[in-house]
């Protein structure tokens, strides 16, 4: 978490200043507003607070009643809007630690466990996406061959669980050495008491390779499969279908890209502490909340793309509404629309909904 990049750079100061040597190479004369950062930071995990809470819970509200029937991309979906919402729902707690400066008042156990479902959350949502991603090419590429995700299978559960404990595990890499550290005012680090430098170029390189390479290297090649095939589609009819399909890759390039650039360059700094100049350092400690903060967009944008665009969602929304209508008695059908039961008979578990790019339109 961000705090734990200005701890970082409290100590190596103090040590610095203890020492009467200089950190840097040269002298700082770059001067950035922290307060303005900490005010704006504020506001904006305030509106991903209230956007992303409303969003998600709109997303489960309407696909998890069907939940064992989804075809394998509607499952991945739901369990990325279950992601998504359990991060941002640790969000007033981030929210009122930049308020306060940096100090955590909630005690050590909510230290851990908030970090816990930030670190979940960093890992699943990206996993759950490249996989998503890879059952869309192949339904699209191969109707016949077996789901990912088969319906009404144990294979469905198993590979879910797995994802989520494989996500679990590499968090708890980092979560063990998470803890509330008293310096000046308490606060939550993840700070091991020993062989720090190696701990975090570890645990940077982790992320970098399981969070974001892996998974970018399947969604970007996926999605550009998928937009050849699209375009080769009839009823394709302009080339929105298409280049929507790039958007999928290009937002989340753009979410973690940056984050994951600021880490590698302070694991640089971590392994060489006279790498950077001064300017360059206050530049990078200043920037680190600022991505950190631009990746939780993903929690708003995945809700968009996935559903929202999503004709098939637009139908069982309403019906969804419909159903708690008091003139309405759960018959009303919009669109084809199935109210939450299982596919029709006959309906091929892989079919894909004409020249779509819409995720959750592949068998919704």
């Amino acid at each position: 978490m961000s705090v734990e990049v200005e701890l970082h750079h409290d100590l190596n100061n103090e040590s610095a200043n203890h020492s009467g040597m200089p950190w840097f190479t040269y002298e700082c004369n770059l001067h950035l507003d922290y307060e303005y950062r900490r005010m704006a930071l504020f506001l904006l995990y305030l509106l991903l607070f209230m956007a992303g809470l409303l969003e998600n819970t709109l997303v489960l509200w309407v696909n998890w009643r069907r939940r064992r029937a989804a075809s394998g991309v509607l499952f991945c979906i739901i369990n990325i809007s279950l992601s998504d919402l359990m991060v941002v729902l640790t969000l007033p707690f981030s929210m009122l630690e930049f308020a306060m400066d940096d100090v955590w008042i909630w005690g050590r156990f909510l230290c851990k466990f908030t970090y816990l479902v930030y670190m979940v959350n960093f890992y699943s949502s990206s996993f759950f996406l490249a996989f998503m991603t890879l059952e869309r090419y192949l339904s699209l590429a191969r109707p016949s061959a077996p789901s990912i995700f088969p319906r009404e299978t144990r294979q469905r559960w198993l590979v879910c669980a797995g994802l989520w404990t494989l996500s679990l595990v590499l968090s708890l890499f980092e979560n063990v050495h998470v803890n509330l550290v008293e310096w000046e005012e308490p606060g939550c680090f993840m700070w091991p008491e020993d062989n720090h430098n190696e701990w975090y170029a570890t645990a940077t390189c982790l992320g970098l390779i399981f969070q974001f390479l892996g998974p970018a290297a399947i969604i970007i090649t996926c999605n550009v499969l998928i937009s050849r095939a699209v375009a080769t589609v009839p009823d394709v009819r302009d080339r929105r279908d298409v280049w929507l399909v790039h958007v999928y890759s290009l937002v989340f390039v753009l979410c973690w890209l940056p984050y994951h650039m600021v880490m590698f360059l302070l694991m640089l700094e971590d392994l060489n502490p006279y790498l950077y100049t001064c300017n360059t350092m206050e530049v990078l400690f200043f920037s680190f909340s600022v991505v950190e903060s631009v990746t939780l967009f993903h929690c708003l944008a995945n809700p968009v793309l996935y559903n929202f665009l999503s004709k098939s969602f637009h139908s069982n929304l309403i019906n969804t509404v419909m159903q708690y209508l008091p003139q309405a008695s759960g018959n009303v059908n919009v669109n084809g629309a199935d109210n939450g039961a299982a596919s029709k008979p006959g309906r091929t578990e892989r079919k894909v909904s004409g020249g779509s790019t819409s995720q959750s339109d592949v068998d919704s």
